[in-house]
């Protein structure tokens, strides 16, 4: 069994302020080691609950945030960008299920660092009439490639916005959320013990799990940007449709379509900043 560990950093153990996801700083330094071993916790439990290959995704800002020389040697690295699938990247190399760990909240919601793919441009992401934060979107992307999505690791307000999409998937709560920057929080070494266990327990589910499939394509995706200047620029795409000030729509034949575009506005988005 194949298994792709995506992994972000606003859902870690410890992690709740700005300050530590972004590179530049000593808290940043400490929160990327929290990461690693929360990744690492997931790639030991795999294996020991049976896994034959475990690729980890780098699925933070820069892709380029885990400690390569204190990941586990069994595993291989997705790292740096841009990547067509970004935060799923790996996923198309026949991976069986998906552990997403470390994850967070969507946007405008009370969780943790709570955003949807980018704080600064978008607030809201509607995919066919359901609105999705980053592990739903990537989810239905890896369901496209067959892949189910069999753990989740994060705040309460993640979990409890989340595992409706993923019946049966495997779940550990790493903190409470009291806000976008407090929290009540797991020690590391205690998330990765629940980690391990539930990640090795997750592995025995995975034939019972099915893929998380959206209702069928096209796909109708309404994004409501942060500012009317975001969705003025994203509308220089020529196939987006204005529907308000901050609000624009466009759509993609499939889910890997979809996030390709979103990710394009989001690169755009940095000319504004």
């Amino acid at each position: 069994m194949k298994v792709l560990v995506s992994v972000d950093i606003e859902g870690v153990a410890g992690v709740t302020h700005s300050e530590q996801t972004r590179s530049g700083n000593g808290e940043y330094e400490r929160a990327r080691a929290w990461m690693t071993a929360e990744a690492n916790a997931a790639i030991r439990g795999a294996f020991d609950g049976g896994a034959t290959h475990v690729l980890v995704n780098d699925s933070h800002g820069s892709f380029r945030n885990l400690l390569l020389d204190q990941l586990d040697e069994r595993a291989e690295m997705v790292t740096g960008k841009p990547r067509y699938l970004s935060m799923m990247a790996g996923v198309e190399q026949e991976c069986d299920t998906v552990f997403m760990v470390g994850y967070h909240a969507r946007s405008q919601e009370a969780g943790v660092l709570a955003h949807t793919i980018n704080s600064f441009a978008f607030r809201r992401v509607v995919v066919n009439g359901a609105e999705l934060g980053e592990a739903g979107l990537y989810g239905a992307l890896a369901g496209e490639y067959g892949a189910s999505v069999a753990l989740l690791t994060g705040d309460d307000i993640f979990l409890s916005e989340t595992m409706h999409l993923f019946p049966g998937a495997m779940s550990v709560q790493t903190k409470r959320a009291h806000g976008n920057a407090s929290c009540t929080s797991l020690s590391p070494g205690h998330a990765c013990t629940l980690i391990h266990e539930a990640a090795a327990a997750a592995i025995a589910k995975v034939p019972e799990l099915k893929p998380l499939v959206l209702s069928s394509a096209p796909f109708t995706c309404e994004l409501t940007t942060q500012s009317p200047g975001q969705a003025d620029l994203f509308c220089q795409w020529p196939t987006v449709t204005r529907v308000s000030g901050s609000s624009l729509r466009f759509e993609g034949d499939t889910m890997y379509e979809v996030l390709r575009i979103l990710n394009s506005f989001s690169a755009m988005s940095f000319m504004l900043r």
